[in-house]
């Protein structure tokens, strides 16, 4: 006999702008699972965040960057032996010497791998090359994602009652499986500066018919998915994770969607 899936802790955050967030009981505590702070206005669409909101990315960033340093060290004796680590210590010489670029992460890592490949002696026509094949080559790993039945079940239902809309920092290929559901899946980078700056959320309510107001942003991580969606004047809601705690979120950033106990669909 098929076992259900274990019970998650959702809990719920309605707020509006200049508001701030209340701490309630853990789920260990009353055996909720959601919790409501603010009335819920209408909803006219809903935005979600897709790592670690939809499906744990943790497995896939840890598979990705053990092929995508495989792939590097493959593409030129000169980097036989290079390391994650050597790739971080030009990522960080990168932004110093480029701010802004964090906020694309897809340009980031390929002007980090570059200028790897510029300091392995290839020439500029041979870095910009090189980066581009290894760029070609993360996309794949990054877009192999395991995504719950569960998380397809409960997006398709809400598909039919509201507009879907991902809004993502992150960069798995927009030919990943999420097309099938979100009208739009906006990243930082191509649209604007990432989470919380406000750049995504307004460019959602210029170009399409979703009032800021009346969206819902769900997401994991309160100061970027949570605090920013406020701050653009949408309502929000917070994908506990299991053993999270408000007053200390990072202690975890992952829950999976079974479901949303009591929305009606």
């Amino acid at each position: 006999m098929p076992t259900s899936p274990p019970r998650k802790s959702i809990l719920i955050l309605i707020s509006t702008p200049c508001l701030g967030v209340r701490c309630g009981a853990s789920t260990r505590q009353t055996g909720e699972i959601m919790r409501f702070y603010r009335p819920l206005g209408r909803i006219s669409a809903l935005t979600f965040d897709l790592d670690d909101t939809l499906y744990d990315n943790r497995p896939v960033i840890l598979r990705t960057e053990r092929e995508a340093l495989t792939f590097v060290q493959n593409y030129h004796p000169a980097l036989r032996s290079f390391q994650n680590e050597d790739l971080q210590r030009l990522r960080q010489a990168v932004r110093e010497a480029e701010p802004e670029i964090y906020h694309d992460v897809t340009r980031w890592r390929f002007r980090s791998i570059e200028q790897a490949m510029l300091d392995a002696g290839l020439s500029a026509e041979e870095a910009s090359a090189g980066a581009h094949a290894a760029m070609i080559n993360f996309a794949k790993w990054r877009s192999r994602i395991d995504v719950p039945q569960q998380t397809h079940d409960t997006l398709k239902q809400l598909a039919k009652k509201w507009p879907l809309v991902a809004i993502t920092n992150g960069n798995a290929s927009r030919n990943c499986w999420f097309g099938d559901y979100f009208e739009f899946v906006l990243r930082a980078g191509p649209h604007g500066r990432s989470k919380p700056f406000s750049d995504m959320y307004f460019w959602l309510r210029k170009n399409s018919t979703c009032r800021s107001a009346r969206s819902y942003m769900l997401g994991t991580i309160l100061t970027t998915d949570v605090g920013g969606a406020i701050r653009s004047g949408m309502q929000a809601c917070w994908i506990r994770p299991e053993n999270g705690d408000l007053m200390q979120p990072g202690t975890a950033v992952y829950c999976r969607i079974w479901k949303f106990p009591g929305w009606h669909l």
